[in-house]
């Protein structure tokens, strides 16, 4: 059995927060499969998070579980031979591969400074935990979701495979999650990932290369333009909110996930003209770039904080012709 017997792997990860920089991993869960969605090789693990693993009614695990289980290091190498080659097919792909890739480096480092250790006792056996894995494509289900014009409300996965067609309970607490088994509830999650997959894929899928993708302040895996454009200085003073002059060189602007156009492009053309981006909305931000007005949308998270500081929001398709002015002016 080999990755071209089985070209995509579904990955589902449970962990201690959001954050990759300061979470760790809990449980990992993956399946490889093809394109009709046959399932071959099949792989779960607990992992000892080496700290307060959170409340058991949010990943279903007792403390006595992760006393038992090995850190994530054992595992490494199994995902390596698991992941390597393949398609791994995520949710939200920040947050899965930003865990799997600072695991990785976590272990590797913790190797490598035991064999430095080892090697000043006269020691020669060295440890080896493997590499960060090393896949040919990332595809990301939930910004696929937002690339074919869907706007989930709720971005979990149940509530995103409901809008995109795949029938699932509602994501809210129940009595039966909470009796579930975590590895029932985990592999239910990873073939949720595969239904997804096969429903989306007609539509076309956002595919990453993992060699684009760099860590954020977070630890979250985005794409370098992205990384990059947060860390560039800004060119000038921030000459205030978008008005009747249009885009102005200075104004800062911040991108919402729910754009149907790819949010890097649009963030590459407002610094490459002169704007400043920044991942976080505050008093100072001149322009939000949503869809979800446009489309009579529910506000939530950016476009929602911007409408309450009334903070101007356009559309990406908007915005691009702002940018396209400010081009044209120079």
């Amino acid at each position: 059995m080999t990755e071209n017997d089985y070209p995509y792997v579904a990955l589902f990860t449970q962990a201690t927060g959001i954050h990759p920089s300061t979470g760790r991993l809990l449980t990992i869960d993956a399946v490889t499969f093809d394109v009709a969605g046959r399932v071959g090789e099949e792989f779960h693990a607990v992992v000892n998070p080496a700290t307060d693993p959170g409340p058991a009614h949010t990943h279903g695990l007792t403390p006595h579980d992760f006393a038992q289980a090995p850190r994530f290091s054992r595992f490494l190498r199994t995902l390596d031979k698991l992941l390597d080659g393949r398609v791994v097919v995520t949710h939200d792909s920040p947050v899965t591969w930003g865990y799997i890739v600072s695991e990785a480096r976590r272990a590797m480092n913790a190797a490598a400074r035991a064999n430095r250790s080892r090697r000043g006792r006269g020691n020669r056996r060295r440890q080896r935990v493997g590499h960060v894995p090393k896949p040919t494509a990332i595809v990301d289900l939930l910004a696929t979701a937002r690339r074919q014009s869907h706007i989930p409300v709720d971005t979990r996965i149940n509530a995103v495979a409901n809008l995109v067609g795949v029938a699932s309970t509602p994501p809210t607490a129940s009595t039966e999650r909470i009796g579930e088994p975590e590895t029932d509830f985990s592999r239910g999650q990873t073939l949720k990932l595969v239904a997804m997959h096969l429903q989306l894929a007609p539509g076309g899928l956002v595919e990453l290369n993992p060699e684009d993708l760099a860590p954020d302040a977070f630890g979250l895996q985005r794409s370098s333009i992205r990384v990059d454009a947060e860390k560039a200085p800004a060119v000038g003073a921030n000459p205030g909110r978008l008005g009747k002059g249009g885009l102005l060189r200075g104004m800062e602007f911040v991108v919402s996930d729910d754009i149907a156009l790819d949010p890097d492009d649009l963030i590459d053309a407002g610094v490459r003209a002169g704007l400043t981006y920044r991942e976080k909305l505050t008093r100072e931000t001149s322009v939000a770039v949503s869809d979800a007005m446009e489309r009579g949308a529910e506000l939530r998270g950016k476009a929602m904080h911007a409408h309450r500081k009334e903070i101007p929001v356009v559309s990406g398709e908007e915005f691009a012709r702002l940018v396209g002015q400010m081009e044209s002016a120079e």
